[in-house]
């Protein structure tokens, strides 16, 4: 998603050469040479910050425009994929814990290895990955475990066994069109359950109700 910025900058009138501006500097100021030559490095020092700015071309290539007396400069700030699958799977990691939601969590396994960055992925299928699903799975046998740590637990050996035909829907819109259609209905199943979307918003909800929201809107944007 990019999003745009015009800044109206007032055109520069015609500068005269540096050695008689300096001159022209000094004998209005009494003849200081060096008060001249500070006042001039002053008045090109903003140019200079502003031409460093980061600019990103629109449309034919020019990322400054002339209208009239004045130059339009655009700038782009941009939000990239990873960025926003960080986002979901922080979402889903909350709605994983979350008590204030009545939704089937085992779909949010599937959907967390679809939309999870590539660094937590490689991590999971590295060496550290595979000893913690290993230790976890351990102590699953022969120790108690918590509900809160079963879907986790499974959502690292979904990751490690998952066949890579699997994993190369990660990326892609098919991809992105099977997590929108697992969150759109976790969104269904949580606001009916709950009792509707005004109750969907009380103190006892809120969390997840903006946890399904953010895994809803990150497939819909990377569809785009």
């Amino acid at each position: 998603m990019s999003i745009s910025m015009r800044l109206p900058i007032p055109a520069p009138a015609a500068a005269a050469p540096t050695r008689l501006r300096v001159r022209a500097a000094a004998a209005g100021d009494g003849g200081s040479l060096h008060v001249a030559r500070a006042a001039v490095r002053t008045d090109t020092g903003a140019l200079r910050g502003c031409a460093s700015l980061p600019l990103k071309p629109l449309g034919a290539g020019q990322p400054c425009q002339r209208r009239g007396t004045a130059a339009v400069c655009h700038s782009s700030a941009y939000l990239s994929a990873q960025t926003m699958q960080w986002i979901s799977a922080g979402a889903s990691a909350v709605l994983l814990l979350a008590k204030g939601t009545a939704i089937h969590k085992s779909f949010l396994v599937p959907f967390f290895a679809l939309q999870a960055p590539c660094s937590i992925i490689s991590w999971i299928k590295g060496d550290y990955g595979q000893w913690t699903a290993f230790l976890a799975l351990l102590v699953r046998l022969f120790f108690f475990i918590p509900g809160e740590l079963e879907l986790p637990l499974s959502t690292m050996l979904l990751v490690s066994v998952a066949p890579y035909q699997l994993m190369n829907l990660r990326g892609t819109q098919g991809g992105a069109v099977l997590s929108l259609a697992i969150a759109v209905y976790l969104a269904f199943q949580h606001f009916t359950r709950v009792g509707g979307l005004g109750k969907a918003f009380e103190q006892g909800s809120i969390i997840a109700t903006l946890a399904i929201i953010c895994i809803m809107i990150v497939p819909l944007m990377l569809l785009f």
